[in-house]
């Protein structure tokens, strides 16, 4: 850059300090091409930000192919002045699927790890969520746009019980579902540090992390409004549109 530029090094980094440039990193994006983009996320912030009386909302979704690594050395732990090391190379044990659902009231995490991640899978969890929410109580549900959420059995299930409503996340945009802030948090705290030589002791491990929190659950608190974040977006996509039009 400044060998092209004709200044010297010195400049060219005071240059990208007063810019905040950081030409080292490049992350990625994707835009939602949702037609109802705007609506789903009325709806879903609506629901964070206030949750109709009598009724649970849960944000569900599924953790799927969860790899049992095996590292192939010993872990190295945290000492002064060195991070923590673990090899490059592992063996796998096989995979598993966490389905969750996430209360988004208490932070309490119903969670259920199966082998595969069907639609048969999936309404087994639906069977488990309807045993232990209150009976008297209407079950809002944030869902993505997975195939399986919507298998011809999956509404059926839902056609026979009625208090049950639906709200999925515009496609592109499974950000906007708190569960997966918390699967984020299982993968930072339990999974990837951690050494697992079954997929039993996988899922003992994600069970572990379930109860865990669960005994002191913390809800995530949703901030944003939806004009916010919309007016971020179209902010986003003015800039985007800019720099096309220049390059």
């Amino acid at each position: 850059m400044a060998r092209n530029s004709g200044i010297s090094t010195s400049s060219v980094q005071r240059i990208w300090r007063a810019f905040g440039l950081q030409p080292h990193r490049a992350e990625t994006f994707k835009l939602s091409t949702d037609p109802l983009f705007v609506d789903k996320v009325r709806d879903i912030v609506g629901l964070y930000m206030s949750p109709p009386d009598h009724a649970l909302v849960l944000c569900v979704d599924e953790k799927s192919q969860m790899q049992a690594l095996d590292r192939s050395q010993p872990l190295l732990p945290l000492s002064p002045g060195q991070a923590e090391r673990r090899s490059h190379d592992y063996k796998r044990h096989g995979t598993t699927a966490l389905f969750a659902a996430l209360d988004i009231a208490t932070g309490q995490v119903l969670g259920r790890c199966y082998r595969r991640h069907r639609a048969s899978e999936f309404r087994r969890f639906l069977d488990a969520i309807d045993a232990a929410v209150p009976a008297d109580l209407d079950i809002h549900l944030i869902l993505d746009n997975y195939a399986t959420h919507k298998a011809p059995k999956i509404k059926a299930w839902f056609a026979r019980r009625p208090r049950y409503h639906l709200h999925f996340t515009p496609t592109y945009a499974s950000w906007l579902n708190q569960v997966e802030r918390w699967f984020a948090l299982l993968s930072e705290r339990q999974i990837r540090r951690g050494v697992h030589r079954s997929v039993e002791e996988l899922e003992e491990a994600v069970n572990a992390f379930i109860a865990l929190n669960n005994a002191a659950p913390r809800p995530f608190r949703w901030t944003k409004p939806a004009d916010d974040i919309l007016q971020s977006i179209a902010r986003f996509c003015q800039r985007t549109l800019a720099i096309h039009a220049t390059s």
